[in-house]
């Protein structure tokens, strides 16, 4: 029998305190790994240009892979919420287990292709066989840490959408932790650690998507969450509802997907141009990361909270709830950018101290800074489609944006070979258009007849 038991904590409301409550601490759980992610690449720099450069490709590739546990991870939260706002907690169990079951059939998919396609098709794009060689061993070593990665994000999933996430930052700050120092040790050979060079960054983050796997589902077990809501008790096929998460999914994997091969496709345009480009735009890459602290956490916010509102049939709010979440999302974001934005040559000294690099570097970090405000509103708007339930609305938006998106690329890049600040003004492009498809279909009331 399904349960009905009533936990008023599962119910949010829209007041910018609730929001504040979801949002900050999944703030906290993403800056440590992003501090990871920015140390890791300082670490790799030591290297030299050919090894940033590189390292810029595999970290693409690899979020490939990533990414599609982002939207299984998506899809999930907003099914966990939608039941957290209808207060039916034995229904959340059923649902995480069936994701389970179909996440973990992912991860092996991608392990299988990782070894089998990778080495094809980087040898096949890219120019260097020093970078392919280079980027193939890596992401041989980094796959293996990918079913763990899935279900690590499914942990969050179910904390985000319960209305949990307090409990998030214990796994990511241990990670991080464990991360920079097998980065540090096994980058150079310090700490008695062998000296492993390039490869030491894949296998420290390996270790670390271990340890924040059995951290997370540890603590579930500590608050006794797996009790209430029945988490580990449903692992048995369930043909209807592994049906309507995959359904939910889906789209969201397809997203996500487009999204990534897109932005592979610049960085292997990218690289054809020269090795300083590509070690250019893997800094930007850290600038994405470094100012997405607070744009994901937000628009991870908007997904769980719509959902729960429509569940509890308050579809009257949805709009107002989406604007305060855009307007606080705006507002972190812009006052996290003015350090880069005020001083952009210090943040490029970082990775590379030779003048030139820096001074070719700085009106791309301006641009890029400045662009996150404008992703900072789309991804929230585009989140809010997600919570809706009808995710194909998302794949819709997604290939427009990346249509446009890989045109202008290709002629800024390959044809018209402009400048490097044109090719990175592609994100200003993309993110308007996101943000104006998912503003018009909220505003045009159609989810408000989908039931998921």
């Amino acid at each position: 029998m399904t349960s009905t038991t009533t936990h008023n904590d599962l119910q949010v409301g829209i007041s910018n305190k609730q929001i504040l409550n979801i949002a900050l601490p999944i703030t906290l759980a993403m800056f440590v790994p992003q501090i990871n992610f920015f140390t890791n690449n300082f670490f790799i720099s030591g290297l030299g240009e050919r090894e940033l450069g590189t390292a810029g490709i595999t970290g693409v590739f690899y979020l490939i892979f990533a990414l599609i546990g982002t939207g299984l991870n998506n899809g999930l939260q907003g099914l966990i919420a939608r039941r957290a706002g209808q207060q039916n907690t034995d229904a959340i169990g059923q649902v995480f287990g069936q994701a389970a079951r179909i996440s973990l059939l992912y991860a092996a998919a991608g392990v299988i292709i990782i070894f089998a396609l990778a080495p094809v098709f980087l040898g096949a794009v890219l120019k260097s066989p020093e970078v392919t060689k280079e980027a193939v061993g890596f992401l041989k070593i980094r796959v293996l840490g990918l079913p763990f990665l899935y279900m690590f994000q499914l942990g969050n999933a179910f904390l985000v959408g319960s209305n949990n996430s307090r409990y998030m930052k214990v796994a990511f700050i241990i990670q991080a932790l464990i991360n920079i120092v097998l980065d540090y040790g096994l980058i150079y050979g310090h700490f008695g650690l062998p000296t492993i060079g390039f490869n030491g960054a894949a296998i420290a983050s390996v270790i670390a998507e271990i340890t924040a796997f059995a951290i997370v589902y540890s603590l579930i077990r500590y608050k006794q969450l797996h009790t209430r809501f029945s988490l580990f008790s449903h692992f048995a096929f369930n043909k209807e509802l592994s049906s309507l998460y995959f359904k939910q999914s889906f789209p969201l994997v397809m997203q996500y997907l487009l999204s990534i091969v897109a932005w592979l496709q610049f960085y292997i345009l990218i690289e054809n141009t020269g090795e300083r480009p590509l070690a250019i735009s893997n800094v930007m890459r850290n600038v994405f990361s470094v100012l997405g602290i607070f744009v994901w956490p937000f628009a991870s916010t908007c997904n769980a909270m719509v959902s729960n509102i429509i569940g509890q049939d308050k579809k009257d709010k949805v709009q107002l709830l989406i604007r305060r979440i855009m307007s606080l999302s705006m507002l972190f974001t812009f006052t996290f950018s003015l350090p880069i934005l005020a001083f952009p040559g210090f943040f490029m000294g970082i990775f590379n101290s030779d003048p030139l690099f820096i001074q070719e570097a700085i009106p791309v970090t301006r641009l890029v800074a400045s662009g996150t405000l404008l992703m900072s509103a789309g991804t929230v708007w585009l989140n809010a489609v997600t919570g809706t339930g009808n995710t194909k609305i998302n794949l819709a938006i997604e290939i427009i944006a990346i249509t446009i998106y890989s045109t202008y690329i290709w002629l800024v890049i390959h044809v018209w070979h402009w400048s490097l600040s044109w090719a990175w003004a592609s994100e200003i492009l993309y993110w308007l258009i996101i943000f104006t498809l998912s503003f018009f279909y909220i505003r045009s009331g159609k989810w408000k007849k989908k039931v998921i």
